[in-house]
């Protein structure tokens, strides 16, 4: 909702009705319900109740958020550069500099493909779309959206 992709009209009247309309008391009552369940029965979980109303939550943030036009451009986008920057080390392993202190490796050894995979993978978002216009000459606008490169 702070994004403005979500509105308040948009909760489930499951949850809104179980858990309260603000994010705050919906945290509140599933900790509560996760909480209550621990002590009374020893196992982790939630009472039925709460369980569908979490059901319902997810469900709603999957079809107003994560399955969205936008957001599925978003992550193509994410992949797309992660993907080029690993490619582009993979070639260069040695402009890793773990790998340089290492001794080196050759483009193309399997090592280096898994080097540049751990080396992209330990990446901050803004950090590797810095490297991606920087090393790649990526285009900014390309970029996923949200993130200062």
């Amino acid at each position: 909702m702070a994004a403005g992709t979500v509105s308040p009209d948009l909760l489930p009247d499951l949850v809104r009705e179980r858990c309260g309309p603000t994010r705050s008391a919906q945290l509140r009552y599933f900790i509560e319900a996760m909480v209550t369940t621990v002590t009374t029965t020893g196992r982790i979980g939630m009472d039925e109740e709460a369980a569908e109303a979490l059901a319902a939550f997810r469900a709603a943030n999957y079809e107003h958020i994560y399955l969205r036009e936008a957001s599925l451009a978003q992550g193509a986008a994410v992949i797309e550069v992660l993907r080029a920057l690993v490619e582009h080390y993979a070639d260069r392993p040695n402009a890793i500099s773990d790998v340089r202190r290492a001794g080196g490796l050759s483009a193309g050894e399997p090592e280096a493909v898994r080097a540049a995979v751990a080396y992209v993978a330990g990446m901050t978002d803004r950090f590797a779309f810095r490297q991606a216009v920087a090393r790649l000459g990526w285009d900014p606008a390309k970029l996923p959206k949200g993130i200062d490169g």
